[in-house]
C-alpha cells in the first residue's frame, strides 16, 4: 500500500503542481508505473476546476466563471498540456521533416502556429465549457462532466503511447519517463480510472456511450498522422491529443444533449 502511495504521488507530482511529500522523486521506474494513476489526476483537475467554476458563478455569472474555472485547471496542471500542444502546431506547422519538427517542438518560444493555435484552442473551450452549465442543472451531474472529460482526455492521449513507439532518437524528452514498456497492471489502471466516470454516465442513459467515438477517432487518425511524419510519439504529440480530447468531448456532450 505504501508503495501504491507513492507511485500515485508521483504521478500527482509529474502531472501538476501540487505539492507532494519530499521523498517522492522522479525515478524512471515510479514514474512508467505512475502512468496508471494519468485519467485519476484528471479527476483532480476536474473537481477544482469544477470547484472554482461552482464557487464564483454566484458572483460573476457562468461564462465567467467558466473562464476562472479554465484557469483553475491550467494552473494545476501548469500549462502542461497546453505547452504541448503549441509546440506541436508549431513544429507541425513549420516543420516538413522529422529532424525539423522534433527540432521545432524542443524550442521554448512559441511561433505563430503555436499562439494562433492555442487562442484557437482556448476560446473554442471556453465557449464550449460555458454551454455544459444549462439552465437548472444538477450540479453533481456537471461535477462528473467535468471529471469525465479531463479523465477521458488523458486516457486518450496515454492511449497513443500504448500504440506507437516513441519518437526520440536522443536521451532529452519531457514524456521520456513514461515512454517505456507497460504493465498489464498499468494500461488496466489507466483504462480503469479513465472510463469509470463515463461508465457512470452510460449507466443513467446508454447514449453517452457515444462519447467514446471522438475519442477513438482521435487516437486513430493521432496514432496514424505522428506515426506517418514522426515514427512515434512525443511528449507534445501526447498534450495536443490530450487538449484535443478537452474540447471534443464536451463538444460532443452538447450534440448528444440536443437529442437525449
Amino acid at each position: 500500500m505504501k508503495k501504491e502511495i507513492t507511485i500515485f504521488f508521483t504521478a500527482l507530482m509529474f502531472y501538476t503542481r501540487i505539492p507532494c511529500p519530499k521523498r517522492v522523486t522522479h525515478e524512471e521506474e515510479m514514474l512508467n508505473k505512475a502512468t496508471r494513476y494519468f485519467p485519476f489526476i484528471g479527476w483532480i483537475v476536474g473537481a477544482i476546476s469544477f470547484a472554482v467554476f461552482y464557487a464564483t458563478h454566484f458572483f460573476v455569472g457562468v461564462n465567467i466563471a467558466t473562464g476562472l474555472g479554465m484557469v483553475a485547471a491550467i494552473f494545476t496542471t501548469g500549462a502542461f498540456h497546453e505547452d504541448g500542444f503549441g509546440d506541436v502546431c508549431d513544429g507541425f506547422g513549420g516543420g516538413w521533416k522529422k529532424e525539423k519538427i522534433l527540432t521545432i517542438m524542443k524550442d521554448s518560444r512559441i511561433g505563430a502556429y503555436g499562439a494562433i493555435g492555442l487562442c484557437m484552442l482556448l476560446l473554442l473551450k471556453f465557449t464550449t465549457f460555458s454551454q455544459l452549465a444549462f439552465p437548472n442543472f444538477n450540479w453533481q451531474w456537471i461535477l462528473l462532466v467535468y471529471v469525465m472529460i479531463h479523465s477521458l482526455a488523458r486516457l486518450t492521449a496515454i492511449c497513443i503511447s500504448f500504440i506507437i513507439p516513441y519518437a526520440r532518437e536522443d536521451e532529452s524528452s519531457k514524456a521520456k519517463p513514461i515512454a517505456k514498456a507497460f504493465s498489464v497492471i498499468v494500461v488496466v489502471g489507466a483504462f480503469f480510472f479513465g472510463l469509470l466516470p463515463l461508465a457512470i454516465m452510460i449507466s443513467r442513459h446508454w447514449a453517452y456511450v457515444f462519447v467514446l467515438l471522438p475519442m477513438l477517432l482521435i487516437i486513430f487518425f493521432s496514432t496514424r498522422y505522428f506515426k506517418k511524419w514522426l515514427g512515434g510519439y512525443t511528449g507534445d504529440c501526447l498534450g495536443a491529443a490530450e487538449q484535443l480530447a478537452e474540447l471534443v468531448i464536451p463538444l460532443t456532450l452538447l450534440v448528444l444533449w440536443k437529442y437525449i
